[in-house]
Protein backbone atom coordinates (compact mmCIF):
# COMPACT_ATOMS: atom_id res chain seq x y z
CA UNK A 1 0.00 0.00 0.00
CA UNK A 2 2.34 2.37 -1.27
CA UNK A 3 1.83 6.24 0.20
CA UNK A 4 2.68 8.45 -2.66
CA UNK A 5 4.22 12.48 -1.73
CA UNK A 6 3.52 15.08 -4.40
CA UNK A 7 5.47 17.94 -4.58
CA UNK A 8 2.19 20.65 -2.84
CA UNK A 9 3.03 18.29 0.05
CA UNK A 10 -0.17 16.13 -0.23
CA UNK A 11 -0.07 12.24 0.07
CA UNK A 12 -2.34 9.83 -1.76
CA UNK A 13 -2.49 6.28 -0.72
CA UNK A 14 -2.84 3.00 -2.96
CA UNK A 15 -4.11 0.05 -2.21
CA UNK A 16 -1.44 -1.72 -4.39
CA UNK A 17 1.66 -1.10 -6.73
CA UNK A 18 0.56 1.78 -9.34
CA UNK A 19 1.94 3.45 -12.07
CA UNK A 20 3.03 6.22 -12.46
CA UNK A 21 0.51 7.25 -15.18
CA UNK A 22 -2.18 5.89 -12.76
CA UNK A 23 -0.93 8.60 -10.06
CA UNK A 24 -1.13 11.32 -12.55
CA UNK A 25 -4.93 10.12 -13.27
CA UNK A 26 -5.61 10.25 -10.19
CA UNK A 27 -4.89 14.03 -9.75
CA UNK A 28 -6.89 14.31 -13.13
CA UNK A 29 -7.41 13.80 -16.70
CA UNK A 30 -5.41 16.74 -18.05
CA UNK A 31 -2.35 15.99 -16.24
CA UNK A 32 -2.90 12.39 -16.91
CA UNK A 33 -2.84 13.58 -20.91
CA UNK A 34 -0.09 15.99 -20.20
CA UNK A 35 2.26 13.28 -18.52
CA UNK A 36 5.53 12.32 -19.98
CA UNK A 37 7.38 11.10 -17.03
CA UNK A 38 7.75 11.52 -13.62
CA UNK A 39 10.55 11.45 -10.94
CA UNK A 40 10.34 9.63 -8.30
CA UNK A 41 12.62 9.86 -5.22
CA UNK A 42 14.77 12.15 -7.89
CA UNK A 43 14.87 9.56 -10.54
CA UNK A 44 13.33 10.29 -13.77
CA UNK A 45 11.49 7.16 -14.84
CA UNK A 46 8.55 6.26 -17.51
CA UNK A 47 5.03 6.90 -17.08
CA UNK A 48 4.82 3.05 -17.12
CA UNK A 49 7.43 2.77 -13.98
CA UNK A 50 5.60 0.92 -10.91
CA UNK A 51 5.64 2.15 -7.23
CA UNK A 52 5.40 0.08 -4.78
CA UNK A 53 6.36 1.51 -1.55
CA UNK A 54 6.07 4.90 -0.02
CA UNK A 55 7.80 7.83 -2.65
CA UNK A 56 8.04 11.27 -3.18
CA UNK A 57 6.58 12.22 -7.14
CA UNK A 58 6.45 14.68 -9.64
CA UNK A 59 4.78 14.26 -13.09
CA UNK A 60 7.17 15.31 -15.36
CA UNK A 61 5.42 17.38 -18.46
CA UNK A 62 6.71 19.46 -21.33
CA UNK A 63 6.48 22.48 -18.71
CA UNK A 64 9.54 20.94 -16.82
CA UNK A 65 12.85 20.86 -18.16
CA UNK A 66 13.31 17.27 -17.58
CA UNK A 67 10.02 16.95 -19.96
CA UNK A 68 12.04 18.87 -23.10
CA UNK A 69 14.64 16.50 -22.52
CA UNK A 70 12.49 13.58 -22.88
CA UNK A 71 10.82 14.80 -25.79
CA UNK A 72 14.45 15.23 -27.83
CA UNK A 73 15.77 11.78 -26.47
CA UNK A 74 12.42 10.15 -27.67
CA UNK A 75 12.50 12.58 -30.94
CA UNK A 76 16.24 10.94 -31.60
CA UNK A 77 14.53 7.50 -31.44
CA UNK A 78 11.66 8.33 -34.25
CA UNK A 79 14.70 9.77 -35.99
CA UNK A 80 16.14 6.19 -36.29
CA UNK A 81 13.23 4.62 -36.63
CA UNK A 82 12.25 6.60 -39.54
CA UNK A 83 15.43 5.96 -40.90
CA UNK A 84 15.37 2.53 -40.50
CA UNK A 85 12.02 2.62 -42.64
CA UNK A 86 13.40 4.29 -45.44
CA UNK A 87 16.87 2.85 -45.47
CA UNK A 88 16.70 -0.59 -44.13
CA UNK A 89 20.92 -1.01 -44.51
CA UNK A 90 21.44 1.80 -42.17
CA UNK A 91 23.12 0.89 -39.08
CA UNK A 92 22.15 2.80 -35.78
CA UNK A 93 25.20 3.73 -33.28
CA UNK A 94 23.94 6.14 -30.81
CA UNK A 95 21.58 9.25 -30.91
CA UNK A 96 21.89 11.42 -27.33
CA UNK A 97 20.10 14.66 -26.66
CA UNK A 98 22.26 17.81 -26.64
CA UNK A 99 22.21 21.34 -25.82
CA UNK A 100 19.64 22.62 -28.39
CA UNK A 101 18.11 19.04 -29.49
CA UNK A 102 19.33 15.84 -30.53
CA UNK A 103 20.99 14.30 -33.32
CA UNK A 104 21.31 10.32 -34.35
CA UNK A 105 24.74 9.01 -35.63
CA UNK A 106 24.68 6.19 -38.62
CA UNK A 107 26.01 4.21 -40.78
CA UNK A 108 25.42 4.07 -44.41
CA UNK A 109 27.00 3.41 -48.18
CA UNK A 110 26.79 7.18 -48.84
CA UNK A 111 26.27 10.57 -47.47
CA UNK A 112 22.62 11.66 -46.26
CA UNK A 113 21.51 14.21 -48.51
CA UNK A 114 19.06 17.11 -48.24
CA UNK A 115 16.55 15.28 -50.14
CA UNK A 116 16.66 12.21 -47.82
CA UNK A 117 16.83 14.89 -44.73
CA UNK A 118 13.35 15.85 -46.09
CA UNK A 119 11.86 12.54 -46.43
CA UNK A 120 12.89 11.49 -43.44
CA UNK A 121 11.05 14.18 -41.42
CA UNK A 122 8.04 13.38 -43.07
CA UNK A 123 8.07 9.92 -42.28
CA UNK A 124 8.85 10.92 -38.45
CA UNK A 125 5.80 12.80 -38.64
CA UNK A 126 4.09 10.04 -40.05
CA UNK A 127 4.97 7.45 -37.46
CA UNK A 128 4.22 10.60 -34.88
CA UNK A 129 0.77 10.57 -36.00
CA UNK A 130 0.08 6.77 -35.48
CA UNK A 131 0.52 7.40 -31.90
CA UNK A 132 2.86 4.21 -31.11
CA UNK A 133 3.24 2.94 -27.80
CA UNK A 134 6.97 3.39 -26.39
CA UNK A 135 7.41 0.36 -24.23
CA UNK A 136 10.62 -0.84 -22.06
CA UNK A 137 11.74 -4.18 -21.93
CA UNK A 138 14.73 -6.18 -19.93
CA UNK A 139 17.10 -7.91 -21.47
CA UNK A 140 20.27 -10.15 -20.75
CA UNK A 141 22.97 -8.67 -22.16
CA UNK A 142 24.06 -11.43 -24.43
CA UNK A 143 20.50 -11.74 -25.96
CA UNK A 144 21.02 -8.33 -26.90
CA UNK A 145 23.97 -9.10 -28.31
CA UNK A 146 23.20 -12.24 -30.52
CA UNK A 147 19.59 -10.15 -31.29
CA UNK A 148 21.72 -7.16 -32.66
CA UNK A 149 23.78 -9.05 -34.75
CA UNK A 150 21.29 -11.09 -35.89
CA UNK A 151 19.62 -8.32 -37.60
CA UNK A 152 22.52 -6.50 -38.93
CA UNK A 153 22.99 -3.71 -36.49
CA UNK A 154 27.02 -4.60 -35.66
CA UNK A 155 27.44 -1.05 -33.94
CA UNK A 156 24.92 -1.35 -31.27
CA UNK A 157 26.04 -5.08 -31.01
CA UNK A 158 29.08 -3.20 -30.22
CA UNK A 159 28.03 -1.12 -27.79
CA UNK A 160 26.18 -3.49 -25.93
CA UNK A 161 29.04 -6.00 -25.69
CA UNK A 162 31.48 -3.39 -23.64
CA UNK A 163 28.32 -3.52 -20.79
CA UNK A 164 29.94 -6.27 -18.60
CA UNK A 165 28.93 -9.38 -18.73
CA UNK A 166 26.12 -10.72 -16.77
CA UNK A 167 24.26 -7.48 -16.44
CA UNK A 168 21.13 -7.20 -18.42
CA UNK A 169 20.31 -3.75 -20.35
CA UNK A 170 16.80 -1.95 -21.13
CA UNK A 171 15.83 -1.80 -24.73
CA UNK A 172 12.52 0.47 -25.79
CA UNK A 173 10.29 -0.59 -28.71
CA UNK A 174 7.96 1.49 -30.53
CA UNK A 175 6.19 -0.04 -33.58
CA UNK A 176 8.79 -2.63 -35.89
CA UNK A 177 11.91 -0.50 -33.86
CA UNK A 178 13.78 -2.16 -31.41
CA UNK A 179 16.74 0.13 -29.95
CA UNK A 180 19.24 0.09 -26.67
CA UNK A 181 18.25 2.50 -24.02
CA UNK A 182 18.56 3.34 -20.44
CA UNK A 183 15.37 6.07 -21.18
CA UNK A 184 13.48 6.96 -20.24
CA UNK A 185 11.02 8.50 -23.07
CA UNK A 186 7.74 9.66 -23.83
CA UNK A 187 4.53 7.32 -23.50
CA UNK A 188 3.79 7.48 -27.07
CA UNK A 189 5.41 8.50 -30.38
CA UNK A 190 1.84 10.79 -30.49
CA UNK A 191 3.63 12.81 -27.66
CA UNK A 192 6.02 14.23 -30.23
CA UNK A 193 3.89 16.90 -32.38
CA UNK A 194 7.11 19.35 -33.29
CA UNK A 195 10.46 18.95 -34.35
CA UNK A 196 12.89 20.16 -37.12
CA UNK A 197 15.76 18.34 -38.84
CA UNK A 198 18.14 20.97 -39.28
CA UNK A 199 21.49 20.01 -41.12
CA UNK A 200 23.76 17.16 -42.07
CA UNK A 201 27.11 16.42 -40.63
CA UNK A 202 29.80 13.71 -40.21
CA UNK A 203 31.17 11.79 -36.97
CA UNK A 204 33.79 9.13 -37.11
CA UNK A 205 32.93 6.02 -34.99
CA UNK A 206 33.86 6.56 -30.89
CA UNK A 207 35.49 10.07 -31.92
CA UNK A 208 38.79 7.96 -33.77
CA UNK A 209 39.89 8.91 -37.20
CA UNK A 210 41.11 5.58 -37.82
CA UNK A 211 37.11 4.24 -37.58
CA UNK A 212 34.32 5.45 -40.02
CA UNK A 213 32.96 8.44 -40.79
CA UNK A 214 29.21 7.88 -39.99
Amino acid sequence: MPNVKLPDGSVRQFDKPVSVAEVAASIGPGLAKAALGGKVDGALVDTSFMIDQDSELAIITDKNPEGIDLVRHSTAHLLAYAVKELFPDAQVTIGPVIENGFYYDFSYKRPFTPDDLAAIEKRMAELAKRDLRVTREVWPRDQAVEFFKSIGEHYKAEIIASIPQGEDVSLYRQGDFLDLCRGPHVPSTGKLKIFKLMKLAGAYWRGDSRNEML
